[in-house]
């Protein structure tokens, strides 16, 4: 089994940890954009025929069923009393729990820290520096899978954690799951993303405790 980190913004932590989300798709980079040609072949599970590229296979290069994700997503910390605050900045490694953190996914104010020169800041850390001690979320893959983005099925955009509206908490019944994935998906990657219509890695998941912890 192999563990790989993978970004989500706030609004999709807080569908994973309502078990609503239970899979996300990314853009496959194609060999030839990187430089490559003539891609080696590979029989391993999860590999998937990509013949419409003009290429022999493709692997995920987040993993393939039986790995796991571990979640960036926007936090502080560690965060300590200002009495610890000296111990931690001399050795931060005892303070480098989950429990320490806090997550913007949460919906709680902007939190507030000594930094090392005790001056009082007050701000959230990027979700691309969040390390692998401050991850509360581990994801197994069950499920990889290749298909155009276009393709999403009704199913599928609720399992992507759409649900009636055009997201923001406002239902609407006349705008379903799929109607409201492009939105979402222009949200993060841009206008006219969806337009582009790419190839995209559909990765099934299930949220699992970390190693050590019971579920």
């Amino acid at each position: 089994m192999k563990e790989r980190p993978i970004l989500f913004n706030s609004e999709m932590v807080q569908a994973i940890l309502s078990g609503r989300k239970t899979q996300t798709r990314r853009i496959i980079k194609l060999d030839h954009e990187r430089g490559f040609q003539n891609p080696v072949v590979r029989g391993r599970a999860g590999e998937v025929s990509s013949v419409e590229f003009g290429l022999s296979h493709m692997l995920c290069p987040l993993g393939q069923p039986g790995d796991q994700l571990w979640v960036r997503e926007t936090w502080q910390g560690p965060l300590v009393d200002y009495d610890e605050a000296y111990s931690m900045f001399k050795d931060p490694k005892p303070y480098q729990k989950v429990e320490n953190c806090v997550y913007r996914a949460d919906g709680g104010p902007c939190p507030e820290f000594t930094d090392a020169d005790d001056d009082l800041r007050q701000g959230w850390r990027p979700s691309i520096h969040m390390p692998r001690w401050a991850s509360r979320i581990n994801l197994l893959i069950t499920g990889v899978r290749v298909e155009r983005l276009n393709d999403i099925s009704q199913e599928d955009a609720k399992s992507e954690g759409c649900c009636y509206g055009r997201g923001g908490g406002v239902p609407d019944l006349a705008v379903s799951p799929a109607d409201h994935f492009p939105t979402l998906w222009e949200s993060i990657y841009g206008i006219k993303s969806w337009a582009a219509n790419p190839w995209v890695w559909v990765i099934e998941f299930e949220r699992v405790a970390p190693a050590g912890e019971q579920p």
